[in-house]
């Protein structure tokens, strides 16, 4: 029986899966999910240091003439302390002396002719000097378990000195194709034949998103070979596939699965288009079979396909995030059942796609994002708000937030 929506992703939510751990080098982390707490070892500055080329003064002495007595660079370890009316000329990043409550800046200054300058400017107490830790604090929490490591991310573990990290394994995807009325890309058709466009749509996003995909082929219309090809995916996390789940005479997948030990999750969600969704899970192999057809088979993998993968990426951002914009023009619909509108957001305004058939491939080619309309919905008027959630960029929240559009 079908499910609603919020109970699918709630199901998916509430996914217990127990992901490995492997050790990489953190400039092979990108896109991947810490699996160990990174606490920082060290200040960040790792000592008071100087903002500024310019000179380190005691601030009581900044009216006065001051002698330069030393010079400071960047990586020196110098150790000297300032006397009364003296000044050291410092570089940016060098370490402050222990007594010194300002930097001023070299453009700030006259230089004198017997070594000493004179300030132009007025001084503030402290200014220009960079404090111990205040940027980061020793035993800081800096990327916490289930956070996605990005270039920031990397930035924070190598100002560390960490070259490696704990991460979660890629998921490892297997898709397979069923349907002898399809063929493959590479094969040769008839003209009364068409090309399988599902699968290789699968493979990629499955690639993009982050995980270990594998394509074992195509099988015969027949309980036997889909079972072949099932049994030999079970090494997999999750095992996607699209079509055969209907009522047609030829549709086996769903027999040849359930040979084998099928655990129905839910067979159908309350939405459209792509109502005859399966999830489930044979041993550790969840299995996800979506609708024939091409639009809402790609409309469903976004919808429920991308959360699934986030779960076995081991990520905590597994709830749709949305960006509020506006309808760009009004916009009438069926109400009864929720509904995935694909369209284009440009920042601000939302253009839902005018064609949107479910068996068709070019829609999301031209969409960058969706957004998912009420079952209440009927109306929607021109500049209206909607909840916008991206299609061509992952967008999640480890917070449960209402992304439908209501009117």
């Amino acid at each position: 029986m079908a499910i609603t929506v919020q109970n699918a992703i709630e199901i998916i939510s509430k996914l217990n899966i127990n992901t490995n751990f492997e050790i990489v080098p953190i400039e092979n982390s990108i896109s991947r999910i810490c699996a160990k707490q990174i606490i920082a070892t060290s200040f960040l500055p790792k000592f008071d240091n100087s903002a500024m080329d310019g000179y380190a003064i005691i601030y009581e002495d900044k009216n006065n003439e001051l002698e330069i007595i030393d010079t400071i660079f960047a990586g020196d370890n110098n150790e000297k302390l300032l006397k009364e009316n003296s000044c050291i000329k410092i570089m940016t990043g060098a370490r402050i002396p222990a007594n010194a409550t300002a930097i001023i800046p070299k453009e700030d200054t006259q230089e004198l002719n017997d070594n000493k300058i004179i300030i132009k400017q007025n001084v503030k107490e402290f200014q220009h000097i960079r404090y111990i830790g205040e940027d980061i604090k020793k035993g800081e929490l800096l990327i916490d378990i289930g956070e996605e490591i990005n270039f920031s991310r990397i930035t924070l573990l190598s100002s560390q000195g960490i070259s490696h990290i704990q991460v979660y394994k890629k998921p490892k995807i297997v898709v397979f194709a069923s349907g002898e009325e399809l063929k493959l890309h590479y094969e040769k058709i008839e003209d009364y034949q068409i090309y399988n466009s599902n699968t290789p749509t699968f493979i990629a996003r499955a690639k993009e998103l982050g995980c270990d995909v594998t394509f074992i082929g195509q099988a015969k219309d027949s309980i036997e070979a889909i079972k072949e090809l099932i049994s030999n995916s079970l090494d997999a996390d999750l095992i996607i596939t699209s079509g055969g789940v209907s009522v047609g005479d030829a549709d086996f997948t769903k027999e040849a699965f359930n040979a084998l030990g099928f655990e129905t999750i839910f067979d159908g969600i309350k939405i459209k288009p792509g109502k005859p969704t399966v999830f489930g899970k044979i041993k550790n192999s969840y299995i996800l079979n979506l609708p024939g057809n091409p639009l809402a088979a790609a409309l469903i993998f976004e919808m429920f396909g991308k959360l699934i993968v986030q779960k076995l990426l081991a990520s905590k951002e597994i709830h749709p995030n949305y960006i509020l914009g506006k309808i760009s023009d009004s916009f009438k619909t069926k109400k009864g059942r929720i509904t995935i509108i694909p369209g284009m957001f440009d920042g601000e305004y939302f253009s839902p796609t005018q064609n949107r058939s479910p068996g068709m491939v070019s829609v999301l080619s031209s969409c960058n994002s969706m957004i998912v309309l009420d079952d209440e919905v009927e109306n929607l008027q021109k500049n209206s708000l909607v909840k916008i959630l991206p299609i061509n960029w992952k967008f999640f929240s480890k917070d449960k937030k209402d992304f439908l559009t209501h009117e």
